[in-house]
């Protein structure tokens, strides 16, 4: 028996759904008081749990299955194909099963590299782009296969930027929910923001190995994430209790969480929830991460809102190109130098 069912909730209390499901739609719709409503259930969700369900979000279903399927094509494709944009120093491109390791995570100690295969896609840059003809970190161009299937391109560069529009009023949401103007957090997600999507497959785990997952236990390292999933299960997310609870599919809904800038951000009030992927469903399993970031040369400080004296700062201000590479150095085994490789 794996972590998750070894240190789940009992049956009846997984039937009582802990995640609160937010509605948007008379957000987005610019209705009187909407943002101050929504704003004060946002607070809720990200204080005691981390996680939570946006229904009406504007993004059309139609869109996220053509995501599905893009991604599914693009995962069948020859591994030769997918090898030749095997992912660069910018984390852009294919990652091989296996190529990461949830070695920075404060939650379980990961051993093992995770069972799944990944598509990282950035803003569409063209080539001729003075940032990526500069080299600048976190700023390069997408890689494409040389064959790819019929729309998977336009299919992938639509719901990116129809779920980054959705991710920006998100952002404008949470910092009202920080007690904060709406626009606080504009100018560091200004100038094309470091938000990557990770078409992710997770094949069957006919064994389950100790201490060996699909994703092991972590927290992201967002601003937020974006989740969209299919009815294959296989993510547990832990909840204050420590109990491990299995989100249940909620057709026409986002799945939501905070990560580790976002918690920054707060100066800790906010959670950056602990969660992890076991497919023993005996199916393969997509999902697709929208990871949702400021840009490279914004600084994290605390909010002045959250800064109290029952609460003084808990971290000093830090780039996040900086907070990212050191995150990638440590998980992802394309970035680790030599002598990390080889410890």
């Amino acid at each position: 028996m794996h972590l998750f069912k070894q240190q789940g909730l009992s049956g009846e209390e997984q039937s009582r759904t802990p995640i609160p499901v937010i509605d948007l739609g008379r957000y987005l719709a610019g209705e009187p008081g909407s943002r101050e409503a929504a704003a004060a259930e946002l607070r809720r969700a990200s204080e005691e749990v981390g996680f939570f369900y946006i229904s009406n979000h504007g993004v059309p279903e139609e869109l996220v299955e053509r995501a599905f399927r893009a991604s599914q094509a693009f995962h069948a494709l020859p591994m030769e194909e997918k090898l030749s944009i095997k992912v660069n120093e910018n984390n852009i491109g294919y990652l091989p099963m296996a190529g990461s390791l949830a070695a920075s995570s404060t939650v379980h100690k990961n051993t093992k590299p995770n069972l799944n295969e990944s598509f990282f896609i950035t803003h569409d840059r063209p080539a001729d782009h003075p940032d990526v003809i500069a080299g600048k970190p976190l700023r390069s161009a997408n890689q494409w296969p040389p064959s790819p299937p019929a729309t998977m391109r336009e299919d992938m560069v639509s719901y990116y930027r129809a779920v980054h529009g959705l991710a920006d009023r998100l952002v404008a949401l949470f910092a009202a929910s920080l007690d904060l103007p709406p626009d606080w957090f504009d100018a560091s997600f200004a100038n094309e923001s470091n938000a990557t999507i990770r078409f992710i497959h997770y094949p069957p785990q006919d064994v389950i190995e100790e201490n060996q997952f699909g994703s092991a236990p972590h927290t992201d390292n967002s601003f937020l994430t974006i989740l969209a999933r299919t009815e294959v299960p296989g993510l547990a997310v832990r909840l204050t209790n420590g109990k491990w609870f299995i989100p249940p599919l909620i057709p026409g809904t986002f799945l939501v969480n905070l990560g580790n800038i976002l918690r920054r951000w707060s100066n800790d009030t906010y959670l950056s929830t602990p969660h992890g992927v076991v497919n023993d469903s005996g199916k393969d399993r997509y999902s697709i991460a929208f990871f949702h970031n400021p840009n490279p040369q914004a600084v994290i400080t605390p909010v002045p809102t959250r800064v109290t004296a029952e609460q003084p700062v808990q971290h000093e201000p830090a780039l996040y190109l900086d907070l990212a590479l050191a995150f990638y150095r440590a998980n992802y085994l394309h970035q680790k130098r030599p002598a990390e490789a080889g410890a």
